[in-house]
């Protein structure tokens, strides 16, 4: 049975962010509000809790693990980011964006896609996200919170509890947010090669 925290939105309580990341450290799953939906994340390192996320999740090897930031400077340290995409990255962060970029050799093998090498990055606008980002002090593997046979992020935290509870460590109530994921955009090949286009407007890419 997972545990329930209701989180504050705009003043996330400080106790309540403390045990989330214990449980995080612990090595189980947590949900989580973001700026485009729920996700659905663990520690980067954590082998089998990465496996917990992909059978909830329905994931093949080939899917594109996000790592979630929480600034600039975190994002750089584990993917290859030139200079016209920095800059770019530093125009449109914190906010609905995930981009794909080579993995440096900070990411751990399994996150990387296996053919190309690459990782998700994305800064989330969100209090609460990035709340828990900044005590646990690393990145979170993270992924969009798409059960099967859904093709728009989950947004209810009651509808998500009904339906995971006994899947994962702790499900954070942090209101009803939009259900429409991010926008992906691959910058790993030089060029902006928009994958989904989601909750970010992609035409300052275009």
């Amino acid at each position: 049975m997972s545990q329930f925290f209701f989180v504050h939105p705009d003043n996330p309580q400080p106790r309540l962010i403390k045990q989330t990341v214990e449980i995080i450290k612990s090595g189980q799953v947590i949900v989580y509000p973001t700026d485009s939906g729920y996700s659905i994340g663990c520690q980067m390192d954590n082998k089998s809790a990465l496996e917990q996320i992909c059978r909830i999740r329905d994931l093949s090897k080939e899917h594109n693990f996000t790592l979630m930031c929480r600034d600039m400077s975190e994002l750089s340290e584990y993917a290859r980011v030139d200079n016209i995409s920095f800059r770019l990255l530093k125009n449109n962060t914190p906010g609905p964006y995930t981009f794909i970029f080579k993995a440096t050799k900070e990411v751990p093998k399994r996150l990387q896609n296996p053919k190309r090498k690459t990782i998700g990055i994305r800064v989330p606008d969100n209090t609460i996200a990035l709340a828990i980002l900044e005590e646990l002090g690393e990145p979170l593997m993270s992924t969009t919170l798409i059960l099967p046979g859904e093709d728009m992020a989950e947004f209810d935290p009651d509808a998500i509890r009904d339906r995971l509870e006994k899947q994962v460590g702790l499900i954070i109530h942090g209101g009803y947010i939009g259900e429409q994921p991010t926008s992906v955009l691959d910058l790993s090949e030089g060029e902006i090669n928009v994958i989904r286009h989601g909750s970010g407007d992609v035409s300052v890419f275009e």
